[in-house]
């Protein structure tokens, strides 16, 4: 194998390819496609996204200081894209793109309903980056779709749902798992 230096840039891939919403009304109501986004605490739960400062999503993020990130499908890819290239000052997202937005639990962004799995954030700190602002948030609600939770361990079976991801321009979905947390170091059972 050989490497060379290529021109620099973020190339941490693949990536979630999310759908933020924002609003604090129905008729403010926005979504945004997210792929700058990730975990950064576990115990308080916090993630972050980055969004350009000339983004209509930005003023409402920053107006209200809460989102929800709704993580999408395969069968959403046509919505995320749209929703990441047109502007919500410009067009009703929502009527475009055919999704459901419904009320959040403990925000007042919307959760999208054909999404298996929201999570509701209150931002605790605004970073100004250069291109974008990254909004630290805490996580206080995640609402699963019940189809993926199983009935009898409880588990949520997220792998089940056909999730989107984002690679260098590019939306991908997932392949089949190829092994769980720890699978490398577990003992193998005697027979």
């Amino acid at each position: 194998m050989s490497k060379v230096t290529w021109k620099g840039g973020t190339m941490i891939n693949p990536l979630p390819a999310l759908l933020a919403t924002c609003g604090a009304s129905p008729q403010e109501w926005n979504m945004i496609t997210v792929a700058w986004t990730g975990t950064v605490c576990t115990n308080p739960p916090m993630c972050y996204i980055s969004v350009r400062p000339e983004r209509h999503s930005h003023a409402l993020i920053e107006k209200h200081m809460e989102f929800t990130l709704n993580l999408t499908t395969e069968s959403m890819a046509t919505a995320v894209d749209w929703a990441g290239v047109r502007s919500g000052k410009d067009h009703d997202k929502w009527k475009v793109t055919g999704l459901t937005p419904l009320p959040g639990e403990m925000v007042k962004s919307p959760v999208i309903d054909e999404s298996p799995l929201s999570i509701e954030c209150r931002v605790k700190e605004v970073r100004r980056l250069g291109s974008h602002d990254m909004f630290l948030a805490e996580v206080l609600c995640v609402r699963a779709d019940e189809r993926f939770i199983d009935a009898e361990t409880g588990r949520f079976n997220l792998e089940e749902a056909g999730l989107l991801a984002y690679s260098h321009g590019q939306y991908h979905g997932l392949t089949p798992s190829l092994g769980h947390f720890g699978f490398s170091v577990r003992k193998k059972s005697r027979k």
